[in-house]
């Protein structure tokens, strides 16, 4: 399975809860009156509510229209879920929350912005353009009791952006930006097209670039001579729009449940794959950092927006010449900006877009705006210097806890089942002039190996000496392997090709599946020193 291995840890979650609760009193005491008294959220997002502290990890899943935004979140949960459905043209045109239930059913986006247990509150100013677009789908998936993903419309190539959403797309993906954990952005390997829409998605992800994972889908499909060409083209055009120093990371990956076809990079594709995995699976543990981190981020923006309005309303004329004065501090703002920088020593990473400020200070009443007030902006320094710094130890416990939880190989099912320690790959073939130096070239690799995976075998409770693919599927989930592996493991091991594991292919999937859990590739094909002794005849009578 990919991610069934989401599990919680009790004491982990008990950490996350309790810095999550301390994050929300600190939110309501210190943070929230300080933007009410500066009007925050006539211009940024609106106030945080519980569910937005309480709600599980969120993963944001973007990309044009045919990338495999839907097959990628099939292939996340397996299993297809109510609305989603897979075409090479547009199929979806909502946005689509997919979150735990325990009816499966669908929640409209009027009803889900009434309903204070779930994140969704403040999407109600969008209108009901969007909210006739935007839906909740819940079922009980095991997955989705630990996160829950955000499926998006698929984004517009050049020719058809002239068709109107009906509302201002990229602000909807800005206010999910700031309250997922994690984004993803898929790219089709066959078709890289930067069109204007894309490019204004990328805008509302500014400043939320640690979040963003783009993913070059359906690699399998293209020989690596084309792969490397689309890479790097994909790496240029994102250097042109995110211009920052860091390089996004960019994974190659065949994310759908049909087999994979082969070719030069399929072993690249498999560690791209476990390497994105590994990264959604922690997000659950890193919950609470994540809140911590966004708390901060959102505090600064509130200390700078404060200095602004502060700064506006004493420049303000007390009776006459307020609409000029008002224009003229309006144009005069990047200088403001700079100096507030050096007045009150405010970063300027701090400091909102100027641009946009502008847009948004035109609409307002200056006369509204309130001064500087000491004991507000003392509160807020001592949240940024003080309060969130005591909730670190609490950070580094959930750290500890987080790398102290049992591995795959110490998990009670495996019972005697430790790797080996191998001298050399044990996929490989034995060349001929190591033969007999240590051991022989004709003997069974796994044979030595097979009293232990024989013990596992029979405590499977084989019927009439094979195990049937569901038993078998049911032990090989707890490796915590990434399901394309483990399907892989299953068509190598399977050497006769009846659907079902004798004993001796049995220990052959084990054998394989201690190799990639000690870090070695699979093999494309079952190696010859690999297969079983009485099933050599078959697999030769297959090749022929």
């Amino acid at each position: 399975m990919t991610l069934r291995w989401l599990r919680s840890n009790p004491k982990t979650i008990g950490d996350v809860n309790l810095v999550t609760e301390e994050l929300k009193n600190l939110y309501y005491k210190r943070l929230l009156p300080i933007e009410k008294h500066y009007l925050f959220h006539h211009f940024h997002s609106p106030s945080y509510e519980d569910a937005d502290f309480d709600n599980k990890p969120m993963i944001l899943v973007m990309g044009q229209y045919s990338t495999g935004k839907t097959t990628f979140i099939r292939y996340l949960i397996e299993q297809d879920f109510l609305g989603g459905r897979v075409g090479p043209e547009p199929t979806t045109d909502s946005f689509t929350a997919l979150m735990y239930g325990d009816v499966e059913g669908i929640i409209p986006g009027n009803a889900l912005t009434m309903d204070a247990k779930k994140p969704f509150r403040n999407l109600d100013p969008f209108g009901n353009t969007f909210l006739n677009r935007f839906q909740c789908v819940q079922m009980p998936n095991p997955v989705l009791e630990n996160i829950s993903i955000i499926d998006t419309p698929g984004i517009l190539t050049a020719a058809r952006r002239r068709l109107s959403r009906g509302y201002d797309f990229p602000a909807v993906l800005r206010w999910f930006a700031e309250r997922v954990d994690r984004i993803i952005m898929l790219f089709d390997a066959h078709k890289l097209e930067f069109s204007d829409e894309l490019t204004r998605a990328f805008g509302a992800l500014c400043g939320h670039e640690d979040k963003l994972r783009v993913v070059l889908n359906k690699a399998d499909r293209v020989d690596s001579q084309q792969l490397m060409r689309v890479y790097g083209a994909l790496m240029w055009s994102l250097g042109k729009v995110f211009k920052t120093p860091e390089i996004l990371k960019v994974y190659i990956g065949s994310f759908w449940s049909e087999p994979r076809q082969k070719c030069d990079h399929y072993e690249l594709i498999e560690l791209e794959e476990e390497d994105l995995l590994m990264d959604i699976r922690n997000l659950p543990r890193n919950a609470a950092i994540r809140k911590l981190n966004d708390l901060v981020k959102r505090a600064r923006l509130v200390r700078a927006h404060a200095h602004i309005i502060g700064y506006l309303k004493k420049e303000m004329p007390t009776l006459f010449c307020k609409e000029n004065k008002k224009h003229s501090l309006i144009y005069d703002l990047p200088e403001i900006f700079i100096k507030i920088q050096q007045q009150q020593r405010v970063p300027a990473g701090d400091f909102p877009n100027c641009t946009k400020m502008q847009e948004k200070l035109l609409g307002q009443d200056f006369s509204k705006f309130k001064t500087l007030k000491p004991s507000l902006m003392a509160s807020l320094d001592k949240l940024l210097t003080t309060d969130i710094a005591k909730l670190v130890p609490l950070l580094k416990i959930q750290e500890l806890t987080k790398k102290s939880l049992p591995s795959v190989l110490d998990a009670d099912f495996l019972g005697t089942f430790k790797p080996e320690h191998y001298r050399r790959d044990p996929f490989k073939e034995i060349p001929r002039e190591e033969e007999g130096s240590d051991e022989d070239f004709d003997e069974w690799a796994v044979e030595k190996y097979k009293p232990k995976y024989d013990e596992i075998f029979y405590n499977l409770n084989p019927s009439e000496g094979k195990l049937s693919g569901t038993k078998v599927r049911e032990w090989m989930t707890g490796t915590l392997l990434p399901n394309s592996v483990l399907a892989h493991i299953w068509r190598l091991s399977d050497v006769d090709g009846d659907g079902m594991l004798d004993n001796e292919e049995f220990a052959v999937a084990v054998h394989l599946i201690e190799g990639k859990l000690d870090g070695y590739y699979l093999p494309r094909e079952l190696p010859s020193h690999l297969v079983p002794p009485s099933k050599k005849i078959s697999a030769a009578s297959q090749e022929e």
